[in-house]
């Protein structure tokens, strides 16, 4: 089972470049890998990041094979009003979680 941690600041002025903190538990299989059997392990990676601000899409990112384990996303933005951030990561075998955080702007 996945689980996410989220560091967003709770305060900040208006005009201020915040960072965003994400970490994701996922095992990341790339699907090169076999069994001592000789059978192939099947992927199973997130394949797609998503942060939204108020329903606006501010940031997303694809993810590859070659992200590794438990992967960590970090990035910038500008406060100019309080609200909520969502976050979504789906993958491969149906996987998909989501976490929120709001922040409010002074």
């Amino acid at each position: 089972m996945a689980s996410a941690l989220i560091n967003v600041p709770a305060k900040a002025k208006r005009g201020d470049i915040i960072e965003i903190k994400t970490l994701m538990s996922h095992i990341m299989e790339t699907g090169y890998r076999h069994t001592t059997a000789g059978e192939v392990v099947p992927r199973d990676i997130i394949t797609s990041f998503t942060c939204r601000f108020n329903g606006s899409e501010i940031f997303r990112t694809d993810l590859f094979p070659a992200i590794s384990a438990n992967p960590f996303i970090t990035f910038f933005t500008t406060a100019t009003e309080s609200g909520k951030f969502e976050f979504e990561w789906t993958g491969d075998q149906g996987f998909s979680e989501t976490a929120s955080a709001s922040i409010t702007v002074e």
